[in-house]
């Protein structure tokens, strides 16, 4: 496959699921400002930037809900917003276009098409993240139900699962950093889209510890950590060469592998103590493995760098 492909594919998948995380982070962040009257605006905007892994100085004036939708939602030209990563998905898609289906390559620029119009910006909040939702689960299952399970489809979808390991770990940071209560594990569940899953598998007996386990570690819960990491890990198998019988070639093969044994081997308790130090070493096992992927399969890229730390 020639790396240009290679390249919009991995990028789609990234891009897509980004803009769906997003919105899944501001849905719940924006509803807990607007319907308690408790919640200090200024404070809960920070926190949510910082999830984001935005600096201080990109903000440094007062923060209200109107301006933080501004830059992670509605605003093309913002580096961390939903209309930004839907444009890059579907700029990386016309560089993979004789890869897609026509299915695919419809529904991505449907979506692109429809964020200058009355149906993005123009409705109330709970309406665009509902809306991008809706859009990333139809380009997601669009892309399953119509690609050959080939190269460009490993791509893709190593792109979804790596940031999608990165995403819900900054979730997890931030809860941490700001205290781990019940009520803001259980608001944290709901911007995974865990919830209700999490409720089932235990029963509704809800804890700290339990809502953390679940989003890390939990195999079976297509959001976790560790399952985003295994899916990855298994599209890096199947993009490789032979079987080797010794160690990996693949550099980042060996830093997602490495990470989550270590993730889902370590005690649970001794995952938690330091939590937002393990999230911050997750996050840069991704930035490091986006580097290795583009060195080894993207010949004569550079890796995408989001604004700050991101990649």
């Amino acid at each position: 496959m020639l790396s240009r492909i290679a390249e919009s594919m991995f990028w789609i998948g990234r891009y897509v699921e980004r803009a769906e995380d997003t919105a899944r982070i501001l849905d719940v962040q924006t509803q807990l400002v607007l319907e308690d009257a408790t919640v200090d605006e200024e404070h809960t905007c920070r926190d949510l930037l910082a999830s984001m892994g935005i600096e201080p100085e990109d903000f440094p004036d007062t923060l209200s809900v109107d301006r933080v939708l501004a830059a992670l939602a509605y605003s093309p030209s913002s580096p961390w917003s939903i209309a930004n990563a839907l444009t890059s998905a579907r700029e990386a898609a016309r560089g993979a276009r004789e890869t897609l289906s026509v299915p695919l390559w419809e529904v991505i620029n449907t979506t692109y098409l429809s964020i200058p119009s009355r149906r993005f910006e123009s409705l109330r909040p709970p309406y665009v993240f509902q809306w991008v939702r809706e859009r990333a689960a139809l380009i997601n299952g669009t892309a399953d139900a119509t690609m050959t399970r080939d190269l460009g489809w490993h791509f893709l979808v190593l792109g979804r699962f790596i940031e999608r390991a990165d995403m819900t770990s900054r979730m997890v940071a931030s809860t941490a950093l700001a205290g781990g209560s019940a009520e803001q594990w259980r608001t944290t569940l709901r911007a995974s889209g865990a919830y209700e899953a999490f409720l089932r598998t235990y029963r509704g007996l809800e804890t700290e510890l339990a809502a953390a386990e679940f989003l890390l570690l939990d195999r079976l819960f297509p959001r976790s950590v560790a399952f985003s990491l295994a899916r990855a890990e298994q599209c890096l198998e199947n993009l490789g060469d032979e079987p080797r019988r010794a160690g990996f070639e693949d550099e980042a093969h060996r830093l997602i592998g490495r990470t989550r044994a270590e993730l889902e081997y370590r005690s649970l308790a001794d995952l938690i103590t330091g939590l937002p130090e393990e999230m911050e070493r997750l996050q840069q096992t991704c930035a490091a493995a986006t580097d290795a992927i583009t060195r080894r399969y993207f010949a004569g890229a550079e890796a995408v760098s989001w604004k700050g730390v991101r990649v």
